[in-house]
């Protein structure tokens, strides 16, 4: 494993002026799985080979009253004592308070879910690291937080921040299916080898890159980038990659070799490539076209706004978990303990259960905002669906919220009122909610935005 502390722009600008308000530093770490540690919670072959590394890749912000860090990471999920944890250990290398640490995942399946309880309780039954390997998350978490002291050193002064929007076509569809007979199920996948489910409309989506810059004076230094897509072309044959994001940023980095680039995944527990991809694996590279443009289209078109003040606010929420047969604590631990089980199935009721223990402590979940005036940055937990992302939006009309999804992923999917309606909630093992989870979301995504509900 390397570390590697970016130093956004030439080490000239290493030592800023006395005058400098607010203050930017990028930092990187790979943070790659060894052959062998499960993927996707071990519903998928574990890791096989190395196909391009995972990172995790963030920026610090210095200047308001407590530093903010936000990071995005080329893995599945963390989730519950693992995600604290790691905002914990960043919190700890940027002298800020856990709150401000917004971590998000790509949610790359060919990747790994780390949750420290979970893996406990599999542990005591002699599934040892068939979730995630603990030692090695813990490692990850330090050296990801040794590479933001590192690049504390590069900090650089940001007088200015950039929105930039741009539609990209034919890449994002809904798994929700309306079938010509009307029937409607939820089987279009990230790649969808059947035609017919193709062939149906593309659903609920948002089309639009949103790329959120940091900018001293007319000099570019780091651009974030959202899109609420489901990040994989193909997977599961353990082959460990950042998947066509990764690709598109890595080809961002070397379009603008000055600016540091991070990519976000939106709320998109529901949306998938699945209507434009049919699994073949040359279609990675061609989804990874997709982005890049989306990136660069979003570049071009961005409006560029003096930092004044930045502003910070965070909701915290409770989320009920699913109640239905199968969910309660008492058959959860027993299929913990079924041998007869299949391991991921096993290893799903460690996760279920991890979470309801979480919600047992009155532990809730944080949804925080950052708010640089007519630019906001809001996570949401896990599998959001890209309906709360338009909510967000049409709750913030006037301001460019820009949204990450897989903050603190313990909830699984978490689906809106409507498609709690069509059952998705029992359909899904990797939903862990009741079906009356967006009101607490909207009500928390008001109040992190800081505005009044309509």
């Amino acid at each position: 494993m390397r570390i590697r502390a970016i130093a956004v722009v030439c080490i000239l600008f290493a030592h800023l002026p006395a005058w400098a308000a607010y203050e930017i530093a990028a930092f990187s770490a790979d943070v790659t799985i060894p052959l062998g540690h499960a993927c996707m919670g071990g519903g998928i072959l574990p890791a096989q080979q190395i196909v391009d590394p995972l990172e995790a890749r963030g920026v610090v912000i210095l200047g308001a009253e407590k530093p903010f860090v936000l990071l995005s990471v080329d893995w599945c999920e963390v989730r519950n004592d693992a995600y604290d944890r790691f905002r914990e250990v960043i919190a700890e290398a940027a002298s800020t308070t856990r709150d401000r640490v917004l971590i998000s995942c790509t949610h790359v399946h060919d990747a790994p879910v780390v949750d420290f309880t979970a893996q406990k309780l599999l542990d005591e039954v002699g599934l040892h690291r068939s979730l995630c390997d603990a030692k090695f998350a813990e490692d990850c978490f330090q050296r990801t937080a040794a590479a933001l002291r590192d690049s504390l050193q590069f900090k650089h002064a940001i007088t200015h921040y950039g929105a930039g929007m741009a539609e990209i076509k034919e890449l994002a569809s809904n798994r929700r299916c309306v079938m010509p007979d009307g029937s409607i199920n939820y089987n279009r996948t990230s790649s969808t080898a059947d035609a017919g489910l193709r062939a149906t409309d593309a659903g609920e989506v948002d089309p639009v890159l949103r790329t959120l810059s940091f900018w001293d004076g007319d000099t570019p230094v780091v651009a974030l980038h959202a899109f609420a897509i489901h990040p994989m072309s193909y997977y599961g044959k353990g082959g460990v990659s950042a998947d066509f994001p990764g690709i598109a940023r890595r080809a961002r980095n070397a379009d603008m070799p000055g600016v540091f680039q991070i990519y976000f995944s939106g709320c998109s527990g529901d949306v998938v490539a699945g209507k434009w991809n049919d699994g073949n694996p040359t279609n990675r590279q061609v989804l990874a076209e997709k982005i890049r443009a989306g990136m660069t289209a979003a570049w071009e078109k961005t409006e560029r706004h003096p930092i004044e003040s930045i502003a910070f606010r965070v909701a915290q929420m409770t989320l009920e978990p699913k109640s239905s047969t199968g969910y309660s604590e008492e058959e959860l631990k027993a299929q913990i303990a079924d041998k007869d089980l299949k391991q991921f199935l096993r290893n799903l009721a460690a996760m279920g259960l991890s979470w309801r223990m979480r919600w047992a402590k009155g532990q809730p979940i944080e949804v925080p905002c950052v708010d640089f005036g007519k630019a906001k940055f809001l996570l949401m937990p896990a599998e959001s669906f890209v309906g709360y992302q338009l909510m967000a939006q049409k709750l913030d009309a006037n301001h460019f919220v820009f949204t990450a999804g897989y903050g603190e992923s313990a909830p699984g999917y978490i689906p809106t009122a409507f498609a709690s309606s069509e059952g998705f909630n029992e359909a899904q093992d990797w939903c862990w909610v009741a079906p009356n989870s967006e009101a607490p979301m909207r009500n928390a995504m008001a109040e992190a935005l800081g505005v009044a509900e309509n």
